[in-house]
């Protein structure tokens, strides 16, 4: 799996298109908030901003470019021959996804490290913590499932919009407005009970058990997305 991986980084700085996407537009977006961080912080919340950055780098960073790698590699025949070596159907893709999801977490971080230092620090690091790592699951588990119906690295480019568009939208929408009304169809939207997690442990000033039954709705989305990614997932393009 590690030799993927390694293989895979390569692969990753070497591709201008998935460099820009993966890389360069998250942290662009994030700068950009956190530059503005007062006009924002007046909208939402400063957790509204956390929120809206760690989605920026989910959406566009980890989950397009998980798409993007899958259905490039299925392409080419790449996932075709690693079948064929010592690598299980468990440890191929764990291994071309390893990379982007190290450098979505550094990503994350780093850029809620700067937030934090010129506009406050969090109220709980742990819980924040716990909700970008749900995050990040949910967005792999998309990714999978997206990629199965995905054929190419071009048509990737289509098929991961209204995961990212929507799942940003949601965020915005519930780092906003708050959950005071309409809490249960915004917490079941994708993204939406980990935005509400995120503000909660950025903001302070809710019960550490009412944030932690928020886990659930961003969990069940994961169970969602690999069901579907083990029913549709393909290694062999269409034929």
């Amino acid at each position: 799996m590690l030799s993927i991986a390694l293989s895979e980084l390569v692969q990753i700085f070497r591709n201008r298109l998935v460099l820009v996407t993966s890389l360069v537009m998250p942290v662009a977006v994030s700068s950009f908030f956190i530059y503005r961080h007062d006009v924002f912080a007046a909208l939402g919340s400063l957790g509204y901003i956390a929120a809206v950055v760690m989605f920026t780098v989910g959406a566009f960073g980890l989950y397009a470019t998980t798409v993007t790698t899958l259905a490039a590699r299925r392409q080419n025949l790449f996932l075709k021959r690693l079948r064929s070596t010592a690598a299980g159907d468990t440890g191929i893709p764990s291994g071309l996804l390893l990379p982007i999801t190290v450098i979505s977490l550094l990503q994350v971080a780093a850029i809620m490290t700067v937030l934090a230092t010129v506009a406050g620090a969090p109220d709980n690091v742990l819980l924040l913590a716990a909700a970008v790592l749900a995050m990040v699951i949910m967005m792999l588990g998309l990714g999978l499932a997206t990629a199965g119906l995905t054929n190419s690295a071009e048509h990737a480019q289509v098929t991961t919009l209204p995961v990212s568009i929507g799942t940003i939208a949601v965020a915005s929408w519930v780092g906003i407005s708050g959950t005071e009304e309409l809490a249960l169809l915004k917490r079941l939207l994708p993204g939406g009970s980990a935005t509400e997690l995120v503000v909660n442990a950025w903001n302070g000033g809710v019960p550490l058990a009412d944030s932690l039954l928020l886990l659930g709705p961003t969990l069940g989305w994961v169970i969602v997305a690999v069901t579907l990614a083990s029913r549709i997932f393909r290694w062999e393009p269409r034929r």
